[in-house]
């Protein structure tokens, strides 16, 4: 009787405990975390110079091209030929380096997205395992929230904790 009694409290005892469950809206919080603001407002700024640069350049580029339209038409045609080749060929280098600047700045902005990434997921788990959570899902788009109470999105704690240690 004594193990029976013992074993239908213990039974009890763990039914009661229930798993602590919350969410985040990844999106709400990537769009409210001020370090990924800053982030995106620095790479606009060096992307915004780099089309600064690329209009210079293309502009310099046009009046270049016209000024050897009006000289090609002076020179015999297989002069004009050869250095119409030799302007194309500095036309495509010129382009190359627009593009290959052009990739090394979505890179790195792309390599410092990933570093804040980990770091929310960090801060997510650290938050978590403090809390008593035993799952923190993720909501929004892609998310794997389909539905969830609002009392269990903890977004707003996630992004106040994540934006505070940020100022420091």
């Amino acid at each position: 009787m004594k193990k029976i009694f013992f074993a239908l409290t213990l039974i009890i005892a763990t039914s009661c405990q229930q798993e602590k469950i919350g969410f985040v809206d990844n999106v709400k919080l990537m769009n409210d975390y001020q370090e990924k603001i800053d982030i995106e407002a620095k790479f606009k700024v060096k992307a915004d110079a780099l089309t600064k640069k690329r209009d210079s350049i293309s502009q310099a580029f046009q009046i270049e091209a016209q000024a050897f339209q009006v000289k090609a038409q002076t020179m015999s045609q297989q002069k004009a030929q050869e250095e119409y080749g030799q302007f194309q060929q500095k036309g495509q280098l010129i382009g190359q380096q627009l593009q290959q600047e052009d990739q090394q700045l979505q890179m790195a902005g792309q390599t410092e997205m990933d570093s804040v990434i980990r770091k929310v997921k960090k801060e997510i788990e650290t938050y978590g395992k403090a809390n008593g959570y035993s799952f923190i899902l993720g909501g929004g788009e892609g998310g794997s929230v389909l539905y969830g109470k609002e009392t269990n999105n903890i977004t707003d704690q996630i992004v106040k904790l994540l934006n505070e240690k940020y100022k420091k």
